[in-house]
Order: structure tokens, then sequence, then C-alpha cells
């Protein structure tokens, strides 16, 4: 007989709570999901997609009767699923699927894996919340009606496989309203001008002083203007100014900002933080990885606030009790932090290390004193004009919390400032060394970043800690988004400069426009988008989707019935599901860009069957009817703002390139991709490197000769007698190969010494063992 059974979802876990536990207590494993809960209540069929799964790395049904046995033989059994609402469920689930008696059944919650906390959740246990279980329910349920009503209208009428979902459709269209936004930017140049005055320091020694002008110029001419003014100008400090100033550490992390600042710090991406904050937690280390609260408890703030005293002082003291902003936010859980914050590192792989210092600093700089600052801000008159030049140094008078942490920004760093300004007073002339204006431009919305579309999804109420890694992951994975960088572009900027007493001009450049692992757009992720927007305009609004969180927030506290909820959000969709069906055409996104100057022929670009296609020339009906030619959009190209001139180009493809041994060149796109075909061999080009619209003959025939002496090397032994036969090197060793066929060489066998009898013999002795497999 077992005394106390504790269940949990995974393996790590338990190995994590079973060290803290003496014999009275065995710990198992195990995964739950949701029951067939939409036939039930709704009649809708669902396929099962509900039934209970308990996923677990060998047979389910095995783990399920192992768990009953065990649960037979056991005195207590004590559910310690996830504290959040998804491991309410599960403990739901494990008691009908186990179907465990209430008398000797107990839930447990904890939000870090420490004994003193399993020990005083064992000692606080309860039963199920079923209001956390509704609101759970509620919401797999309300995704899966959306997702299975509104799929296979995708399928009919824009493109098979597709898949809608509420909160991942709404993403989708964030990113695609943000890149319209971009597209249809146009930049705006304007003149900084920025001066370079000499002046006296304490020791009497000439120095710099960088101001800038307050406004920007509109224009070169407008800027040259203002140069010749200040070359008859005198200039003279009217106001200098000092101000103390502070800044303040950021809260502790939720799951929202732990995602964003490890995206900005490590590189991470949404899910593999989430990834590594579930080892951590598994392993003891922090405390639970999915929540919305900055709280801390008693126990942590007392424990920060010894190691900083013992680290830093007293003076870097400051405890704060942060309160979180999040509406739905979940008070009784604690923000993310280490269960031992005296530990400031760990053992363990690169990433996790990086991550779990990462949150230790977070959480220790919290408790630690505002930064002190002084900024001094010095205005500068011009005598002949009514602009003012203004000079601003910072300087750090204490570091405070910056000693351990500085959060990242995602927006661009405040320019015009300096350190500490030299001595400065009222009245005081300034002689100009130089002054520039220089030719700046307005930038477009940036892209969203993994981290920033977080940040907006949580903005607009939108999703929960637990939905944000996997709905990013999904419009990913649907190909309705990519990850990818874009590189900077060339462009020219003009620079005025006063200098004694002249002004020059000078012409520059400067890359811009570069991006890294920004989210784009793919062409079939628009054409989603637009057909929902159009058909389903609620279901796609922001309103409601952060509306119904609140409505499973209201679930969660016992306000709402989920049944109900359900049923009045079904009653109204399922009617604008079957008029979708009726009244809504077949959709391609396609897009007539005009005709094609030398054949006349219209040129279009629409979504094909494997992806964005330019068509020249009509579609072709009937037998005796000239049929269109087709080419793929190039990666980073739009069906929205491709031009006729750029859907042209796709179509020079097979092109001749130039002549090499008297064979011409031909660069072409293939069934397996780009290549150059040279007397009748094929050689591909190297992906991400070779452009198959813009190699030349130089590196076309560095291709063929970089893969003739791969081939050249891989021969082992060839025999004049029988051409077919080679002896070659692999990736996986040496083989044989014989009229397209591949034959391993046995052990102990030295490939250069086989001869053509050794090779038929080996090649006999494998295809007899095939035969009589057969």
């Amino acid at each position: 007989m077992i005394n106390n059974l504790i269940i949990v979802e995974s393996p790590a876990k338990a190995k994590t709570i079973e060290q803290f536990l003496g014999k009275d207590y065995q710990v198992k494993s195990s995964m739950g999901h949701i029951r067939d809960l939409a036939k039930k209540e709704f009649g809708i069929d669902m396929k099962n997609n509900f039934a209970p799964k308990y996923i677990v790395p060998d047979d389910k049904k095995k783990i399920v009767a192992e768990l009953k046995k065990i649960v037979k033989q056991s005195k207590t059994v004590w559910l310690a699923s996830d504290e959040d609402r998804e491991g309410e469920a599960i403990a739901w689930h494990l008691t009908e699927v186990l179907k465990l008696d209430d008398a000797k059944t107990r839930r447990i919650v904890f939000h870090e894996i420490t004994k003193n906390a399993i020990l005083n959740a064992i000692k606080d246990y309860r039963t199920i919340n079923f209001d956390l279980v509704d609101a759970q329910q509620a919401r797999r349920v309300l995704d899966r009606i959306v997702g299975f009503e509104i799929s296979p209208i995708l399928w009919r009428k824009v493109k098979p496989a597709l898949s809608a979902g509420r909160v991942q459709s709404v993403a989708v269209r964030l990113i695609v309203e943000r890149e319209r936004e971009i597209i249809g930017f146009e930049s705006i140049s304007s003149f900084k001008v920025t001066g370079i005055f000499l002046v006296n320091d304490e020791k009497n020694k000439i120095t710099e002083l960088k101001a800038e002008l307050q406004k920007k110029l509109n224009s070169a001419e407008e800027a040259g203007q203002f140069l010749n003014l200040c070359k008859t100008a005198s200039f003279k400090i009217i106001d200098v100014s000092t101000k103390p100033s502070k800044k303040s550490p950021s809260p502790p992390f939720t799951t929202s900002t732990l995602q964003q600042e490890a995206s900005r710090k490590l590189g991470f991406s949404v899910a593999q933080t989430m990834m590594i904050a579930q080892k951590l937690y598994e392993s003891g280390k922090i405390t639970y990885m999915r929540t919305d609260s900055v709280n801390l408890s008693q126990l942590a703030l007392n424990g920060a606030k010894q190691i900083i005293n013992k680290e830093f002082g007293e003076k870097y003291i400051k405890i704060r009790n942060y309160t979180t902003k999040t509406k739905g936010a979940q008070e009784a859980h604690e923000a993310i932090r280490p269960t031992y914050p005296d530990k400031n590192t760990i053992s363990g792989p690169v990433n996790e290390k990086k991550l779990y210092e990462l949150i230790w600093k977070r959480t220790i700089a919290s408790q630690m004193s505002d930064a002190q600052l002084e900024r001094t801000t010095a205005t500068i008159e011009i005598s002949n004009s009514n602009d003012k030049f203004v000079a601003i140094g910072e300087v750090l008078k204490f570091d405070g919390f910056l000693r351990v942490y500085m959060e990242s920004a995602d927006d661009e760093p405040e320019e015009g400032k300096q350190g500490l300004l030299p001595p400065l007073q009222e009245g005081q002339l300034l002689n100009y060394k130089m002054i520039d204006a220089t030719e700046r431009f307005t930038h477009h919305p940036p892209r969203y970043t993994e981290a920033s579309l977080v940040r907006k999804l949580e903005e607009l109420g939108i999703g929960r800690p637990s939905t944000y890694a996997p709905t990013i992951s999904t419009i990913q994975n649907r190909g309705y988004v990519l990850k990818s960088d874009k590189p900077g572009r060339e462009r020219k900027y003009i620079t005025l400069s006063l200098s004694g007493n002249k002004i020059s001009e000078t012409v520059k450049n400067e890359y811009f426009g570069a991006e890294k692992s920004k989210l784009f757009p793919d062409n079939i992720g628009i054409i989603v988008n637009d057909f929902l927007v159009e058909y389903f305009k609620e279901i796609l609004d922001y309103n409601f989707t952060a509306n119904v969180e609140k409505e499973f927030d209201e679930i969660a506290s016992g306000k709402l019935n989920w049944t109900e909820m359900i049923k009045k959000f079904y009653r109204k969709f399922h009617p604008q599901v079957e008029a979708t069906l009726k009244k809504s055409e077949v959709d391609k996104g396609e897009r007539n860009l005009g005709n094609d100057p030398e054949t006349g022929k219209p040129v279009l670009v629409k979504m094909g069957k494997y992806g964005a296609i330019a068509q020249l020339g009509e579609t072709a009906i009937g037998e005796n009817v000239e049929k269109p030619k087709f080419a793929s959009l190039r990666k980073g190209q739009n069906l929205e703002s491709i031009t006729l001139e750029e859907a042209l180009q796709l179509f020079i493809l097979p092109r001749t390139i130039g002549i090499f041994e008297d064979k011409e060149l031909v660069v072409g796109i293939g069934k397996y991709g780009p290549y150059i075909r040279h007397n009748s061999v094929f050689y591909s080009l190297k992906r991400g490197t070779d452009d198959p619209y813009t190699i030349d003959t130089d590196r076309a025939i560095e291709i063929i000769k970089e893969k003739r002496d791969v081939d050249k090397n891989k021969i082992i032994k060839e025999f004049s007698e029988d051409p077919d036969l080679k002896v070659l090197k692999g990736r996986w060793g040496p083989y044989i190969h014989y009229k397209k066929d591949n034959f391993k060489i046995p052990g102990g066998i030295k490939p250069d010494s086989l001869s053509l009898e050794d090779c038929m013999k080996i090649i006999n002795k494998s295809s007899d063992k095939k035969k009589s497999k057969h």
C-alpha cells in the first residue's frame, strides 16, 4: 500500500519533487488535454479532438492503466499539476479518467519547486477549482469552434490545408497592417543642425561643447540660409540649468517581459525562452514561468535585501512592492524569480545559465535604489535668429540598480545627450568651431519582432501568458508569417558644413533599412487576413478578442457560466459561417499589373498551388489556345507591392549568361531549385548565396569547378572494364555505386583494394539478401 501518490505533468518535475520527500511519497508524471465537451454540450462534431489524451514517451493507454493501478494501491492521491487554468483542467481530467475518489483526493499548487513550498502546499491542500477548469474549457472550446468552422471555408475559398484561429488570426492581422503601413510610408527628409563650440574648462584649457538646434530645417536651401546667418552671428549662453533626475528599476519578470527581454538581450525566440524557462522551473531553479504578476513574496523580498546588503551595501537597498497593471492578472501568483536568490548563477547548459542569470539580475535590481543622475541644460542664443542651440549633459551621480542591471529597449536611444558639460555661465560668449546641417530621413514604423508582438498583444489585452509563445510559433509554422532578415539599401545624403566662415557641401552614402529577425507577412498570410477581415470582421476585431479574454476571466472568478458564454457566441457566429460559404468568392489574391510592352499580353500575380506566382498571358481555355507562362515570385516579393517591371523580370529564366569550354552556361529554376546547366550537366546554386537572376559567368564557372573538385575527390576507384562501377567516398563512409544503386562495403575491407570481382560479389550478395526479404 502506498501512503501518498503525487501526480504531476512531466518526468522532470516529478524527479525534482521526489528529492524533497521521503519514502512515504511516490511521484508519477502524466499529461492531460481537453475532453469531447463541444459535442456533449453543443452537438458540434469535433471528431474527437477533445478526447482525453495522456501524453508520455511510451504507450498512452499503458500509462493510464498503470496510474489507475497505483491509485487503487494509494491511501491519498495528490494532484500537483501547475497552478494556472490549464494545470487546473489537467487535475480535473486526471480525476475523471482515473475515477478518483473525492474522499482521498487532494489538490495542491506551488509556484516554486522547493521543499518548503511543497510541504506548505501539502499542509494547505484544497479541492479542484471548477471555475478555473471552466475558464480553460471555455477557451479551448471557443478556439476549436472558430478553427473548425472557419478553416474548411479557407480550404474551399483560398487554398487547401490552411487554418484560422481566434488569437493567431488577430496576430497575423497586426503584422499585415504594419506591413501595409510600411509599404504606404513616404520618407521625408529634413536637416539636423549640430554646432561645435569652443569653451574653456576648469583648467582654462579650450574644450568642445556640442549643441543641437532646437528645430529641424526642411530643405538644403533653408539649411544653407541658416548657415549663412551663422557666419555673422554671435553666440551667447542665456540659460544654464542643472536638475537632478533618477532612473528606477523595472519590475521583476512576468511571462511577457521575460520573453521580450530574452529576445533583446539573448536573441532567444519566444518559444525558446519558454522551453528553457520550463526546464529551469521543473528543476527547481526558478518560480513558475507562466504568470502576469509582478508580485514578490515576503520571503523573496527578505532574501533580495540580504544579498544587496552583503554585496553592495545598505544604501543600495530599496524594497518595492510592485502591483500588476495588466487587466485580469492573477495577483495570487508571483513574478518569475530565482527560487534561491543567494545563487547568482547555476551550472548546466549555457542557455539555461544565461536565462537564469537574466532572471536573477532583474529580480535583485528590482529591489535596489534608484540611479541618481544630474542633467545640465545650456541654451545658446543666436544674435541674428530667433532659433536657439541647446546642449544637454548628463552624469551619473549614484549607480543604484544600474550596478546590476539595465533594461533593453526596442526603441532608438535618445539623441543629443553627452557626458559632463564644461563649466558654463549665463552671458558667456562662444565661438563656433564648426556647424553642420546633416540631412536625415523619417523612418517607417518598425516591423514587429517576436518580442514587440508579444508586447502589442499584451497591450491590447489579447491572449494570456500561456498563449503568447504557441500563438507566435503557430503563425510561423503555418507559413502566414516569416521571421527573416532584410538587407540594408544605399542612399545619398547631403551635409552642409560651416567652418572658417566658409560653407561646403558634401554628398555622402549611407546604408539604411537593415532589419534582423523581423516578422514579415507571407503572401498567403495577407490573402487569408483580408478574407477573414471581410467576412469575419468581428472575430478579427481587436476589441472582440480582448473582451473574450475578459469573459474568460469572469468565468475563472465564478461570475459567468461558461456554457452560456459559448452558446451565446455560437448562436451569432454559426450563421456567419453559413452565409460566408454561400456568398464568398474564391480568393487567390489576384492582381493585374498591366500588359507586357513587347507582347501586349496581360501580366497577373496571384497565389498558386505551391506559392505566389506571376502569369504572363490569358488563362488558357480550350485546346488550340496559347497557354500562359508562369514564374514563382522571389523571396521577399509581395503580391501587393510587386511592380510590372519586377514581374516581367521573373520570366527571363532560363537565361544564357556566357560560354565555358565552348558550351553555353544556362541558368534556370527547376524542380529542385536554381541551377546552372552546362554540357547537359546540372549544378545547383548555393542557397542564400547565389541569385539566378544576377549570377554572372565567373561565379557560374567557379560553381562548376568546385563541384568537379568535389566529385573528383569523391572517387576512390574506377574500373575501365565497367564504367558504371565506382567505389566512392560518402557522408557515412565508403560505398560501391553501380548503375544508380549504392551498396555498403562490409567492415574490415579496404575500399581502395577492391577489385572488380570483389565489388560484384558484394553487389550480388546484397541483391540476394534483398530478394530473400521479399
